[in-house]
């Protein structure tokens, strides 16, 4: 029996414990504020994925190794969304003000973000601390945005907590999924990283700063209006300066990254193409980037292409297949032997093929190979074009010029799966040349390629070359900065019956720097450096870093 002498414990009205809930006086009716409400959630959440897409993107660019880089900036930015959420509860008393001040901070952390990364790679020659700061930044601002909304769509009209909680979630998600979706097939390849980043903070002050100075107006006190108004012009006005400077800042970081002789820069759909050097005189002062690495360097590709493709003729060679090598230099040193009959170029991005071909100073590089009618080019992704059925004994040889093992997008391309698919591909008495990455420099990646092969039933003769790129990491996969001693790349050559002679034969080409000695020579000091007990790299598990 319930004693009613005891009185019911009466709780505070929710404005007396400081939550601003009355109804809002809105210039619309309270169903039209809610969906203006929802609309400005989905594009503050299409805004948010941008600038978290965009900092993984530099990161990836910058730094490399994109698994470590997508990891930092995902963890740091889950981690500040938390913090951001609980600081919120500080601007419950004054949720319209509150909103509209995140949003302004948002979009002008957000829309500089990428340029200010690109700054302090080009001037200060590190980007990771910018990465976590801005990772940082801009999660506790997307945290603090649902919980001031949550405040916002309650005060146009009640309902229970778990409604507006699904309502204001599933505008957010739809939201990140067509700013997921903008990013890579609208705002890069048509605007660029830097412009992209500035326009996207355009519209995220414009739909924030809107919702706040229009339906909830009557919310702001005469000052807190103005200041968000002055706000608001003052971060349009920056990021609209930012936009019109953005191709100035461009030219001038790329010179601080590359040099002064900047001479093509383009930003393809697969990664940035840049060439340096005159555009008249000597190949040999050509420099190309591809995704800031040099991969390229005129003073002596001629030591890596030579070593990469020549061993492998020794032997049949009528038909070849080059992986990689959109630059025509592989295919240079195979077209060098008249009995060639066909050479099949495998590359990703159309645009490094097209420069190649167009280019004078790097078709005078590569011989204009892409003139010579034996050459053929697929545009695809080599790991699909081997599955492909009409691959099957089809080529004598193959030269696997790919990028770096240890770049997280190649790791695929250094699978034993890869290789055994590259074996099908091959005649009886085929071999397989693969540029394994720099011996001395990372001999665990180095051996770990050499053991991949032999787990796809390949055997194995690995050798080196030698080579000095003066003001650089040596190597075609450098990255920028930091010159180095002179390092060495490692190549492996493979066969299916039995382990591959590695010698010059007396009808190759003219070379300038190879000879059967050097790699008898090299193949003994390869050797000396050898780690046994490697595991394989596979597509599930990935032994490279």
């Amino acid at each position: 029996m319930i004693d009613r002498s005891v009185p019911r414990r009466v709780l505070p009205a929710p404005e007396s414990r400081g939550v601003a809930t009355r109804p809002a006086a809105l210039p619309v009716r309270p169903r039209t504020g809610r969906l203006l409400v929802l609309a400005t959630v989905f594009v503050c959440a299409a805004c948010g994925l941008v600038y978290e897409l965009e900092l993984l993107a530099l990161g990836s660019y910058l730094i490399g190794d994109s698994v470590t880089q997508a990891s930092i900036v995902l963890s740091v930015m889950v981690f500040a969304m938390g913090v951001g959420s609980l600081l919120a509860k500080r601007l419950r008393r004054r949720p319209a003000f509150g909103f509209g001040a995140i949003e302004a901070a948002l979009a002008l952390i957000g829309g500089l973000s990428a340029m200010a990364l690109y700054a302090s790679f080009a001037w200060l020659g590190e980007s990771r601390p910018a990465l976590v700061a801005f990772s940082f930044a801009i999660g506790v601002l997307i945290g603090a945005e649902i919980p001031l909304l949550m405040v916002l769509i309650q005060r146009i009209r009640r309902q229970d907590a778990g409604g507006a909680v699904a309502d204001l979630f599933a505008a957010d998600y739809v939201g990140a999924l067509v700013g997921g979706l903008a990013f890579p097939f609208l705002l890069l390849p048509l605007l660029g990283q830097l412009t992209g980043a500035l326009l996207t903070g355009t519209v995220n002050t414009l739909a924030g700063g809107g919702l706040v100075l229009w339906l909830f107006r009557q919310d702001l006190s005469r000052r807190s209006r103005w200041l968000l108004i002055g706000v608001n012009v003052t971060v349009v006005a920056v990021l609209a300066s930012a936009t019109v400077l953005a191709d100035d800042f461009e030219r001038v970081a790329r010179r601080a990254v590359y040099g002064g002789e900047v001479r093509v820069a383009v930003q393809t759909g697969v990664q940035e193409l840049v060439l340096t050097g005159p555009g008249t005189g000597s190949p040999r002062s050509l420099d190309l980037y591809l995704d800031g690495r040099l991969r390229v360097s005129g003073y002596d590709e001629y030591r890596y292409h030579e070593a990469l493709v020549h061993p492998a003729m020794t032997g049949p060679h009528s038909r070849v297949l080059v992986l990689g090598g959109g630059d025509g230099l592989a295919a240079r040193e195979v077209l060098r032997y008249p009995d060639v009959a066909s050479v099949t170029v495998v590359e990703l991005d159309p645009g490094v093929v097209r420069l190649a071909r167009t280019d004078p100073m790097l078709s005078r590089l590569n011989a204009g190979a892409y003139a010579d009618p034996r050459l053929g080019v697929v545009t695809q992704d080599a790991f699909r074009w081997l599955r492909g059925p009409g691959t099957r004994d089809r080529f004598d040889v193959i030269v696997s010029d790919l990028p770096d093992p240890g770049i997280t997008p190649s790791t695929k391309l250094y699978s034993q799966e890869f290789y055994g698919l590259a074996a099908r591909a091959l005649r009886p008495g085929g071999r397989i040349a693969v540029h394994a990455g720099p011996l001395a420099g990372r001999p665990r990646t180095y051996w770990t390629v050499e053991t991949t092969l032999r787990a796809a039933g390949l055997r194995t003769a690995p050798y080196s070359a030698g080579g000095r790129l003066t003001g650089f990491a040596a190597g075609p996969d450098r990255t920028l900065g930091g010159a180095g001693p002179p390092q060495d790349w490692g190549f492996v050559l493979a066969a299916r019956a039995a382990v591959p002679e590695l010698r010059v034969d007396r009808d190759t080409p003219r070379l300038r720097s190879l000879s059967t000695r050097a790699l008898q020579d090299a193949t003994r000091d390869a050797e000396r450096t050898r780690l046994d007990g490697l595991p394989p790299s596979t597509l599930p598990h990935p032994r490279y870093s």
